[in-house]
């Protein structure tokens, strides 16, 4: 389902002219400062549709001819294309406070077709505007609102929010209220930030009970525990390298050998960043290739996020064990990830020393896995001619 977000013009896109409240010229038209940067961030990044829901008070009568507004407001549209930014639709209600229109914000007659569909998600959805009819959309919606406000308070109110205010208390308005603020980076940290949930993966069998979390646009922070040194150490390249914060909790059978631990790890790190990508492949750069040199070694791997599992492998290991490690398992580490994360590997590795060696391997992993879970910052599509990946 589809979540949205309702935004507001002026004010919230623009700024408003005081004491008018009418941009009925181009020279009026300022738009609130890094507004295209971070709404086409929002875009590209995040997964909303936008629609614009404004208030143009008498909108059409001799004081504000519409011959004056249109060519205006399709400017600023236009202006806002350019970036990427497009609105499924626009919703402009013309009518007077002192008419109580249905179709007037905060009241929602405009856009009932959207909480008699199937295809939204509003629980989800935010309305994004600076008045206080904004918030109490969101309310008569039954979603959160974001309300661009210069200060922390329910001051400096205009007469009709008075109104409105005067019949709903503070504490209510604060239940609906996910984030005040004055500026636009705030609101696309905001929206990125629960967009970009941790994920947590069990996998518990009778020979491993395994517990992932990860965060795909992390720090490269990792906590890892396997068991195995040497394991934990290639694990903490891939956090490091990727900048995805991962979590590893491994108890596996090493009273019998290695082979479970690392193979069922694979697994299970597979089978969690798959899930993480499954609402989230739109804009992927979707391949990531990389080579890194480590001294006498010299590692290339090539991956594509396709939806279809495959591993090259191309290295020959000259000893049994790197620490605990036994060196053919690292075939079945990335073999593992290759069928649960659904995507092709080509890994190929020369060098002398086997430490650098697969060291390098596991640091040129996680550089492609970063450059294919990359947003491409111009489309936003699927990256695939199926339109599915």
């Amino acid at each position: 389902m589809k979540k949205i977000l309702f935004i507001d013009r002026d004010g919230t896109i623009i700024k408003e002219n005081i004491p008018t409240y009418q941009i009925d010229s181009i020279e009026k038209v300022n738009f609130y400062p890094k507004v295209i940067f971070f709404l086409s961030k929002i875009v590209q990044e995040l997964n909303y549709d936008l629609v614009m829901v404004t208030n143009q008070d008498g909108l059409g009568t001799n004081n504000f001819p519409e011959k004056i507004f249109w060519p205006i407001h399709n400017h600023i549209l236009n202006v806002l294309k350019t970036e990427g930014i497009n609105f499924s639709s626009v919703h402009i209600d013309k009518t007077f406070p002192e008419e109580k229109s249905s179709t007037r914000k905060p009241e929602i007659g405009m856009l009932i077709n959207y909480l008699q569909s199937d295809l939204y998600n509003i629980s989800k959805s935010f309305v994004i505007g600076d008045r206080l009819n904004d918030v109490l959309l969101a309310k008569n919606l039954g979603c959160k609102s974001i309300w661009i406000k210069e200060n922390n308070n329910f001051k400096n109110l205009t007469k009709e929010e008075k109104n409105y205010y005067s019949i709903i208390d503070e504490k209510s308005l604060k239940k609906i209220i996910s984030l005040k603020t004055d500026n636009w980076k705030n609101i696309y940290e905001y929206l990125s930030s629960i967009s970009n949930k941790k994920l947590i993966y069990k996998r518990t069998t009778l020979e491993t009970n395994i517990k992932i979390s990860i965060l795909l646009n992390g720090k490269g922070r990792s906590h890892i525990q396997t068991g195995l040194g040497f394991f934990d150490h290639l694990l903490q390249q891939i956090a490091l390298h990727s900048s995805i914060d991962i979590n590893i909790q491994t108890k596996g059978d090493l009273y019998v050998d290695e082979h479970h631990t690392i193979e069922d790890t694979g697994i299970a790190f597979g089978e969690i960043f798959n899930q993480s990508l499954e609402n989230n492949k739109k804009g992927i750069e979707r391949y990531g290739f990389y080579l890194i040199p480590m001294d006498d070694s010299l590692s290339t791997v090539a991956l594509d996020l396709g939806g279809r599992s495959q591993l090259i492998w191309k290295v020959k290991f000259f000893r049994e064990k790197i620490g605990k490690v036994p060196t053919e398992m690292f075939y079945h580490f990335f073999k593992s990830f290759s069928l649960s994360a659904k995507c092709n590997l080509y890994i190929h590795s020369t060098g002398k020393n086997e430490h650098h060696k697969i060291e390098s391997i596991f640091k040129c992993f996680a550089k492609s896995i970063k450059m294919a879970i990359k947003k491409n910052d111009y489309n936003n599509q699927i990256p695939s001619s199926k339109g599915i990946l």
